[in-house]
């Protein structure tokens, strides 16, 4: 690589970092935004320097203050002049209304206003957690500009939107210290949420150290545990936050590392070892032992020592009942009880757990599976299976949570997390087929990786002016799907959100057939099926009525399920996506702009690093550091800017099918280092998008030949790098086909530019050529092949 060209990149990567802190045009750097943000016409900003005071009245906040200044002082780069005492004529001054116990709750009140003007700043908050939450607004505000640095002039009103905003960290698959773990509830207060929920327990790992039963850390833990002591640390320091601690302690499934250690508490005799391996596992407590009962009542007795909070999560899913099936004690137990089948089983079980959890003062949280109406109203149903299963909670006067689409250990894209709400929609009969309209449906199949293949059917219709149509998967409730797209008077495309993220179809409709391939975030999934005779009847959404769902949908919790992640990669992957959650978990419905969203994405990025010491760029240079051998890893940075990991759960399943799906996988790839979405190729998209509405467009067509020319430079300097480490070695015909692809939309932007067509052949020879390079390769994704695609379809 040149010097001259090395500079440039240098240069480039460095203005886009720098950039970052600046507030979007005509907008605030606010992530989550606030209810109501007010600015006078004329701006104005109130300046800042290095002896900035904060006063605190009506409530005391312990290291609150020290914090944030501190925090300036990062953003700023001062070393900060002591604050001395309370100073009378302070630069903030804080004032909380009401003096509550330092211990967040469930309602605690988080309401606040701020207003900077010339003569400071002014933060009055209900309670203290008002005082936290109006904080964190303020100190992304603080910019700095040419000549000083500044909060500009404004008048806020802020409560969220949803009282349970929390984020699900798993410990027991891949342990996670304690600093990382802090480091977290810096973010989730960072973020406005609210919740920590822990998962300490599961198959790979007992993580809860018990005094009753050390048998349980000293054989299901590999000795990665945290102690009483450790455990009540991190829950003084969310608390400090004003961060709840939910733990769970996972019943009666998810348990060979408790089975190892009491075996006499599971359903069938073992022996057992700890899990390696990531999935689903027989082991489960015997619900006809007393014994079980007594366990569970001593071990909620520690739990409840420790964490305060009044709810416990029980877990409660994925109970494989195999172990019950085949027991004649339990079988007898059930006909006993007069238990039809597995399910009320496991409700028997989990009364007798609520009832342990009443006599502890606590309230319980499970999944989904916990649902049974034989459970009194007073749990709480945490769904991972999404909307609908949330409506029918909510109709039967349930409350719930929802974390299916905020599934961040998948790798999606920030706009699928955002689009994603709490509150299940109808669809308000827009799947009625009105007189003079015509119809279309099409069953299909698409196989997985792993599991069985979705299958369903989805309808075109014909409306005056163009297209509408929606997508039945096998039980789930119908959706609309928008974009229909005919690329030809054969070939069509759509968009539709799913569990399983935005689902892109590109089929060929050829008389009675179907075929083609479903794009399930960025992984082409081949797809078959054939023409439906009839449209289908499908199911309406449960949609609860608006005193249900103001009543019992309290909000929605990240989870950050840690088979593919570890203590080493673990920011990459929650941060700053988690702000997007956040985002639509605190703010109105109607804040949904996603082009906003991402520029105030990218402020709050490199805020969140800077202010509150989130480590998604550290761990990212760590790992490029380490796999390019070497300090120099700006080709490789260069090149994965091109690049996405396998979006969904297709690294998940890839490692299934290799056999490598366990614990000791290493996860030491470059898919494991990338950004959930390439903002590069997200950019690109966006100018050739505009390239494409206006050919005469000098300044999109420019930006994307530069952008094209910026990657197929890098590939004689990233090849070297690739070749030499065997952890990037698979990676070597993907940088080919960087170059490749980069030389195919290059051509097409000649074309375009000197009006000239290719032939048939040509554009069939670019096509297959893209079509090999959108496959994926080493868990990761040429995420450059989607705009060169759109310019090639452009110029046919």
């Amino acid at each position: 690589m040149s010097g001259s060209l090395r500079f440039t990149l240098l240069a480039t990567s460095l203005f886009a970092s720098l950039s970052a802190f600046a507030a979007p045009a005509g907008n605030l750097p606010l992530m989550p935004w606030p209810q109501q943000v007010e600015q006078p016409a004329g701006g104005g900003r109130f300046a800042l320097d290095n002896r900035l005071t904060i006063r605190v009245e009506g409530d005391d906040l312990a290291g609150a203050v020290t914090r944030w200044r501190e925090r300036i002082g990062l953003q700023t780069g001062w070393q900060m002049m002591p604050q001395n005492g309370t100073p009378d004529k302070p630069t903030i001054a804080i004032t909380v209304k009401t003096r509550v116990d330092a211990q967040p709750l469930p309602d605690s009140d988080e309401s606040y206003s701020l207003k900077v003007d010339a003569n400071g700043v002014k933060l009055d908050a209900a309670t203290r957690f008002g005082a936290l939450r109006g904080m964190e607004t303020l100190l992304q505000l603080v910019e700095n500009r040419a000549d000083n640095s500044a909060i500009p002039f404004v008048d806020i009103h802020d409560s969220p939107r949803f009282p349970w905003r929390g984020i699900l960290i798993d410990s027991a698959r891949h342990f996670m210290p304690l600093d990382t773990l802090r480091r977290q509830i810096d973010g989730i207060a960072a973020a406005r949420m609210n919740v920590f929920h822990w998962h300490l327990t599961d198959d790979q790992g007992w993580r809860f150290a018990s005094r009753h039963f050390p048998q349980l850390q000293e054989k299901g833990s590999d000795g990665l545990f945290y102690t009483q002591d450790e455990m009540k640390a991190i829950v003084q320091y969310a608390t400090d936050r004003g961060v709840r601690v939910v733990p769970e302690i996972d019943l009666p499934g998810h348990a060979t590392a408790l089975a190892v250690a009491m075996p006499e508490l599971i359903a069938a005799p073992g022996p057992y070892q700890i899990e390696r391996g990531w999935g689903v596992f027989k082991p489960l407590l015997d619900p006809s032992n007393e014994k079980v009962y007594e366990f569970i009542d001593t071990l909620i007795g520690e739990v409840t020592e420790i964490f305060p909070d009044p709810w416990l999560h029980i877990g409660g899913d994925e109970v494989d009942a195999s172990q019950w099936k085949a027991s004649q004690k339990i079988q007898q137990f059930m006909r006993d009880n007069t238990l039809k089948d597995e399910h009320a089983l496991q409700a028997w079980f989990n009364q007798r757990v609520e009832k342990i959890l009443e006599k502890h003062q606590r309230r319980m949280v499970g999944w989904d599976e916990i649902a049974h109406p034989d459970l009194p109203h007073s749990i709480l149903i945490q769904s991972w299976q999404g909307q609908d299963a949330l409506g029918e909670v909510s109709k039967n006067n349930y409350r719930g949570i929802l974390s299916a689409g905020f599934y961040l250990d998948q790798a999606q894209p920030a706009s699928y997390h955002y689009r994603n709400e709490v509150q299940p929609a109808g669809l308000n009969g827009q799947d009625r087929i009105k007189a003079g309209e015509t119809a279309q449906s099409w069953a299909f199949t698409l196989p997985r990786l792993k599991g069985s293949a979705v299958k369903g059917s989805f309808t075109l219709i014909r409306q005056e002016g163009g297209w509408r149509g929606f997508i039945d998967f096998a039980g789930k409730s119908r959706r609309m799907v928008r974009d229909i797209d005919w690329r030809t008077p054969e070939q069509v495309s759509f968009r539709v959100d799913t569990w399983m993220g935005e689902l892109k179809p590109v089929l060929t409709l050829s008389k009675e057939t179907l075929s083609g391939y479903m794009l399930v975030g960025n992984v082409r999934y081949p797809t078959d099926g054939q023409k439906l005779a009839a449209v289908p009847t499908g199911i309406q959404p449960g949609v609860p009525d608006e005193q249900q769902a103001k009543n019992n949908l309290l909000g929605g919790e990240v989870a950050l399920w840690a088979e593919i992640i570890n203590p080493q990669v673990i920011d990459t992957r929650l941060w700053p996506r988690a702000f997007v959650v956040a985002e639509r978990l605190w703010s109105a419905k109607d804040v949904n702009n996603e082009e906003n969203m991402y520029q105030r994405l990218a402020a709050v990025d490199a805020w969140s690093a800077v202010s509150v010491g989130l480590q998604q760029y550290a761990q990212a240079q760590r790992q490029m550091i380490r796999l390019a051998n070497g300090s120099d890893t700006i080709p490789l940075q260069i090149f994965a800017e091109a690049l996405e990991p396998a979006q969904y759960y297709t690294r998940q399943h890839l490692k299934f099918q290799a056999g490598h799906y366990d614990l000791s996988e290493p996860l030491n790839r470059l898919a494991d280092v990338l950004p959930a979405e390439s903002n590069k190729v997200r950019e690109l998209n966006r100018q050739v998008d505009a390239l494409i509405k206006n050919r005469g467009d000098r300044a999109a067509l420019q930006a994307v030949r530069q952008q094209l020319q910026y990657w197929q430079q890098n590939v004689p300097a990233v090849m070297p790098l690739l070749a030499q480490n065997y952890q990037l070695k698979p990676l070597v015909p993907v940088a080919q086909q960087v170059d490749a692809v980069s030389a195919i939309g290059l051509s097409l932007l000649e074309a375009m530019e000197n009006d000239r067509l290719f032939g048939a052949g040509e554009v069939a020879t670019m096509q297959a050529q893209l079509d090999k390079a959108a496959q994926a390769q080493d868990e990761t994704i040429l995420a450059l092949v989607s705009p060169v695609e759109k310019l090639l379809r452009a110029g046919k």
